[in-house]
């Protein structure tokens, strides 16, 4: 794109944007909510939960359920750090509006988002089956082993060190620099660069999501807190340098789980 128009978004453009991320992320953070308090309170209700291995086979519905919980908790924890992206597009639209230009709503780039996440939820969805059948996680969605624990701890800290990591991590930094660069006319276009930008996220954070199978998939504190990491590491953390800590901190938090898997050993 040679040239990208811009104008100033006032305060109703720029609120309906950030609505629209606070509903589709707020409906996925009132159900991991729900989910929380009803694996605490299963006399109260009847709610879903994965087959423990051996007890029964599962079918298409437990892949459903575990799908649609995956989508909504990376909704959830991965669309609050799209917002910066959310509002340049916004006000790249509003420029082109002004020049008579075709554009496409912020609705279509935020579907084309977390269409990059689910399809990285349908990926962790086989991974989490494969887990239980192997008697890896107890129906709580927890590890049953250190070594299991420690290996995707010790996995996710060698991958802050990555090029890989630095490259999606500087492009989900600079959405400005990735319109500049991939910029898309249409309604299809729109979806794609959505799709592009959620593609750029998902690989930088997708072993920071795969924690959850160390530390337990519905772990409110650790989702809470690699989101709020997620967020700070988008913004606000300098890119090399908290890397290189959070790697460090990863690694060494695994090796102590290693440890207690030798001592049982």
């Amino acid at each position: 794109m040679s040239s990208i128009p811009f104008a100033e978004l006032d305060n109703r453009s720029r609120w309906s944007v950030i609505a629209l991320i606070t509903a589709i992320a707020g409906a996925g953070w009132l159900y991991l909510i729900y989910m929380e308090w009803a694996m605490a309170n299963m006399h109260l209700v009847d709610m879903w939960m994965p087959p423990q291995a051996g007890a029964r086979a599962w079918s298409a519905y437990d892949l459903l359920m575990l799908l649609l919980m995956w989508v909504l908790m990376m909704a959830a924890m991965m669309l609050p750090s799209s917002l910066p992206m959310a509002l340049i597009y916004a006000s790249i639209r509003k420029g082109r509006l002004q020049k008579k230009q075709p554009t496409a709503p912020v609705v279509l780039l935020i579907a084309g988002y977390v269409g990059a996440w689910s399809v990285y939820s349908l990926a962790v969805s086989v991974l989490q089956w494969w887990l239980h059948e192997s008697a890896l996680l107890n129906p709580m969605m927890d590890s049953r082993s250190y070594l299991l624990s420690g290996l995707i701890l010790i996995g996710a800290g060698l991958y802050q060190w990555t090029p890989a990591k630095q490259a999606c991590l500087n492009n989900c930094r600079s959405p400005l620099g990735f319109f500049m660069t991939s910029w898309r006319d249409g309604y299809y276009g729109t979806f794609r660069m959505g799709l592009h930008h959620g593609l750029y996220c998902t690989g930088c954070c997708w072993a920071l999501m795969a924690i959850l199978f160390a530390v337990g998939v519905m772990n409110m504190l650790w989702i809470v807190v690699l989101a709020l990491f997620v967020l700070l590491e988008k913004t606000l953390l300098p890119p090399v340098a908290g890397r290189i800590v959070t790697g460090i901190a990863l690694i060494v938090w695994g090796g102590w789980w290693l440890s207690l898997y030798l001592w049982q050993a």
